[in-house]
C-alpha cells in the first residue's frame, strides 16, 4: 500500500561545474540545513520542480487516457527528481519505520541519492552491490572501509537483503511502469494489482460462475518462481521500449544472486534465561501477535509471491506482464467457446451477465438445447475455468491450454496439473468450496382471472463456503489445537509474559480480522465461532498454566465467558479490581468477541455490478471525462433539450438583471421567461416594452393626480 506523502516546500540544488568536481547543495532554507564549507561553489538551478505525488497522478491520467499508446521514451520521467526523492521516503520509512518529511532531508542525503540517479541515468549503476554504495540506509552506521577480511568475506558470501539503493531503483520504475500497464492488464487477473483484493475474486465467483457445471483448476505458480529472461523482456517490450529500463530489468534478471548454502549445525541447547532483546530506535518493530498469527491463515493461492533475481517489488508486476497473453488467449477462447441457443434465454450474448438478474446465484440445468458459454479469471498463479456445456468441450479446452502453455511459457502441463471437477463435487479455491445447494423457493405468479398463485419450487443455487477442514489445517500448523475429528485447543505460550487485557486485545483484533477474511461466506456464522470456540479454549488454557487455576472451568467461572474479568486478584492482599480501573492503577479488560452466533455479523450478500472498476479507475476515467471538452457541450444540449438552467447561467442572468432594471429577480420568473425563449436565442429576463408600459402607466397616474390637485 503506498502512503500518500504530503506536499512539501522544493530544494534548490546546484549543478556541478565539470565532471571531476563533486556536486553541492544549496537548500531553501539556511538555518536548516547550513552550508558545510564556504568554499564551495552554488549555482541557483532546481532540480526538485513539482511534488513527486501531483508528478506521479499526472502519469497515471495520461496512461489512462491513452491506454494503448507505445511507450518509447522513459528517460524524462527518470531525470525526475521529485520521483527519486519520493522514492527514498518510501524506502527509508520502510526500513526504519518513521516517516522522513522531504523539508528534513540533509544535502548529504541529496547528494547521495542525486549521484545514484546519475548513475542509473549513465548506466553505471550495479544491481546488489555489497561493499559501494551510492547511498545508504539512514540506519546503517557501518564503515565499510574499515572492515576486516573475515566480515568482508562474511559480506560477499552470505545471503543479505536487498541493498538499500537497489530497492529505491525498484520504487522508481515502479512508479513509473504500473501507471503504463495497469490500463492495459485484462480485468480477469486479480492478483499483485491495486485495488483488487480476494474479496473480489469471491465476489465475482458468486456473481458470474454460478451457471457454470465444469470448472478447471490451473496452477501456474511455477511460473512465479522464475521465468526465462527473453520471454519476461519479449513481454516487456510489447508495450515498453525505451533502451535504458529494458536494460535496468534485464540486469536484473541476470545478475546473479548470492545465496548461503545451508549447513545442518547441531542445536544448542537453549538457556534457563534469555534475556529480552531491547530493539533501536530506528529498528522497525516486528508484526504484532495477531497479525503474525492471521498471516498464517493465507489461502495456498496467495502464499507465494513472485521474486525473480534482483527485481525486488517489481517481480510481481513483471508475473502479471508475462501472464496477461495468457489472459488475452483465454478472452478469446470465450468470444470462440460461445454457442447461442434460442431456447435458452439465460444468456443472450456472450458478454451479457445472466439474465436473470433478481436470482444472480441461480444455476440453470445443462444440456444440448442450452447455451454453451466460459469464463475465467487468475489470481497470481492460480487460474479458474468455468464450462456450461458437455465435459468433452472441457477437455478439448484443457488440450488446447496444455499446448498454448508448451509453446509460450516452455511449461510441461498434464491433465492431473488441470483436473476437471463437476460442481456436486466441491471446488477449492481461496479457502472456500464452491459447490451447489438445492433449494425451495416460493413462487407466486398470476393466473388467469387475476388470481394470485403461490407455489413451492426447486432450485440450485451456487454456494460459496468458507473451508472449515482448511481453517483446522491452518489453526493446527499455528499450534492452536491439535486432533482431526475432535479438535481440542492448546495454550498459545507465547503470550505467557503478556497481561491478560493485552492478550485478550491481540486475540479481539485477531478475531475481527477473521470476521473480515470470512465476509462473504455462506456459513460465515459457523465458520467465525468455531474460531471464537478455538481461541477462547486456548485463552482459558493458557491462563489456567499461568495463574495456576489446574482447569478451564475454573478460569471460565473466574474470568466469565468471554474472559473479561481479572484473574491474578487475590481477596485480602490487594485492592479489588473495581478500584483499581477506578483510580487509573490497572488496565480496563476486554472481553473476547463473538463468544456466541448471534454476535457473529450476517454474510455480506451485496449485489456486485457486472462493469466492477476499482475506485482509483473510475475516478481516472470520470476525471478524463470531465476534462474532454466534448463532455461539456453534450452536458449543455442537454440542457438546452430539456430546458432547464445551469446554476452559472442563473447567476449571470440574476446579476445582469439587478444591474439593468435594478429589480431582484427569483427563480421561478426567470424560468418562465425561459419557456417563451424561441430558438437558440437567449432574451434577457424582462423586455424594453415592458418598461416603457410601466413607465407610461406611471406617467398617467401622475397626470391623473395632478389635474384632481387643481381642481
Amino acid at each position: 500500500m503506498r502512503r500518500r506523502l504530503p506536499r512539501v516546500s522544493h530544494s534548490i540544488l546546484s549543478k556541478p561545474t565539470n565532471n571531476n568536481n563533486p556536486l553541492r547543495f544549496l537548500p531553501i532554507f539556511s538555518i536548516l540545513h547550513p552550508p558545510p564549507s564556504p568554499l564551495r561553489r552554488f549555482s541557483s538551478a532546481t532540480l526538485s520542480k513539482d511534488d513527486g505525488v501531483s508528478l506521479c497522478c499526472q502519469m497515471w491520467i495520461d496512461n489512462f487516457r491513452h491506454p494503448d499508446r507505445a511507450v518509447t521514451n522513459l528517460s524524462p520521467l527518470l531525470r525526475r527528481f521529485d520521483l527519486w526523492v519520493l522514492a527514498y521516503q518510501k524506502v527509508a520509512t520502510d526500513d526504519t519505520g518513521s516517516y522522513t518529511p522531504r523539508s528534513s532531508l540533509h544535502a548529504s542525503t541529496l547528494q547521495d541519492l542525486l549521484a545514484l540517479r546519475n548513475a542509473v541515468l549513465d548506466a553505471k549503476f550495479k544491481w546488489g552491490a555489497r561493499l559501494k554504495f551510492f547511498i545508504k540506509s539512514p540506519k546503517d552506521k557501518t564503515d565499510y572501509d574499515s572492515l576486516s577480511k573475515r566480515k568482508i568475506k562474511t559480506i560477499l558470501t552470505t545471503t543479505q537483503p536487498a541493498p538499500f539503493q537497489d530497492r529505491i531503483v525498484h520504487e522508481v520504475l515502479l512508479m513509473i511502469l504500473e501507471p503504463i500497464y495497469e490500463p492495459r492488464f485484462s480485468p480477469k487477473s486479480y492478483a499483485f494489482r491495486p485495488g483488487r483484493t480476494p474479496h473480489t475474486v469471491l465476489r465475482v465467483i458468486r456473481r458470474s460462475f454460478a451457471g457454470y457445471l465444469w470448472y478447471i483448476k490451473g496452477n501456474f505458480s511455477v511460473l512465479l518462481d522464475g521465468m526465462k529472461v527473453g520471454l519476461v523482456i519479449n513481454s516487456v517490450m510489447r508495450d515498453v521500449r525505451d533502451k535504458l529500463v529494458v536494460d535496468l530489468i534485464k540486469d536484473a534478471l541476470v545478475t546473479p544472486v548470492v545465496v548461503t548454502t545451508v549447513e545442518k549445525k547441531e542445536k544448542k541447547k537453549k538457556r534457563k534465561y534469555q534475556k529480552k532483546r531491547v530493539l533501536a530506535e530506528d529498528e522497525p518493530k516486528p508484526d504484532p501477535y495477531w497479525l503474525d498469527t492471521f498471516f498464517g491463515f493465507a489461502p495456498e493461492e496467495a502464499e507465494r509471491v513472485p521474486n525473480w533475481g534482483h527485481c525486488g517489488v517489481l517481480s510481481p508486476l513483471l508475473a502479471n506482464v508475462c501472464l496477461d497473453e495468457l489472459d488475452r488467449w483465454m478472452e478469446g477462447k470465450i468470444k470462440e467457446f460461445y454457442v447461442p441457443s434460442k431456447s435458452d434465454v439465460i444468456w443472450n450474448s456472450p458478454e451479457e451477465e445472466q439474465g436473470n438478474t433478481s436470482w444472480p446465484e441461480f444455476v440453470p440445468t445443462s444440456g444440448p438445447d442450452k447455451t454453451r458459454k466460459m469464463d475465467f479469471l487468475r489470481y497470481g498463479g492460480h487460474v479458474l475455468i468455468g464450462v456450461r456445456g458437455p465435459r468433452a468441450d472441457a477437455a478439448a479446452l484443457r488440450k488446447q491450454l496444455i499446448e498454448f502453455c508448451d509453446l509460450r511459457f516452455m511449461l510441461k502441463l498434464d491433465n492431473e496439473s488441470l483436473p476437471i471437477e463437476h460442481i456436486t463435487k466441491g471446488i477449492m479455491f481461496l479457502d472456500h468450496v464452491l459447490c451447489r445447494r438445492v433449494v425451495y423457493p416460493t413462487l407466486r405468479y398470476t393466473a388467469t382471472g387475476g388470481k394470485i398463485i403461490s407455489e413451492k419450487g426447486v432450485g440450485t443455487l451456487l454456494s460459496v463456503t468458507a473451508s472449515l477442514k482448511q481453517c483446522i489445517k491452518q489453526f493446527r500448523k499455528l499450534s492452536f489445537l491439535k486432533g482431526d475429528r475432535d479438535p481440542d485447543p492448546q495454550p498459545c505460550f507465547r503470550m505467557f509474559h503478556a497481561t491478560q487485557a493485552h492478550t485478550n486485545a491481540q486475540m479481539n483484533k485477531f478475531l475481527s480480522t477473521m470476521v473480515e477474511w470470512y465476509r462473504y461466506a455462506d456459513n460465515r456464522k459457523k465458520i467465525v465461532n468455531f474460531c471464537s470456540y478455538i481461541i477462547r479454549g486456548s485463552l482459558a488454557k493458557l491462563y489456567a498454566a499461568k495463574y495456576k487455576l489446574r482447569s478451564r472451568a475454573k478460569v471460565y467461572k473466574i474470568g466469565a465467558r468471554n474472559l473479561s474479568r481479572p484473574l491474578k486478584e487475590k481477596k485480602g492482599q490487594s485492592p479489588e479490581y473495581q478500584n483499581l480501573l477506578r483510580m487509573g492503577l490497572a488496565e480496563s479488560i476486554d472481553g473476547l468477541q463473538y463468544t456466541r452466533m448471534s454476535l457473529v455479523p450476517e454474510t455480506d450478500y451485496s449485489p456486485f455490478p457486472s462493469n466492477w472498476r476499482p475506485d482509483h479507475e473510475k475516478l481516472l476515467l470520470e476525471y478524463i471525462k470531465l476534462e474532454d471538452p466534448k463532455t461539456l457541450e453534450e452536458q449543455r444540449d442537454c440542457i438546452r433539450e430539456q430546458g432547464l438552467v445551469s446554476p452559472q447561467d442563473y447567476i449571470s442572468r440574476l446579476v445582469w438583471n439587478y444591474k439593468r432594471n435594478s429589480l431582484p429577480m427569483d427563480q421561478l420568473s426567470l424560468v418562465r421567461s425561459n419557456e417563451s425563449v424561441v430558438g437558440n436565442q437567449h432574451l434577457l429576463v424582462g423586455s424594453n416594452q415592458d418598461d416603457q408600459d410601466h413607465t407610461n402607466k406611471e406617467e398617467e397616474n401622475d397626470g391623473r393626480m395632478n389635474a384632481a390637485a387643481q381642481m
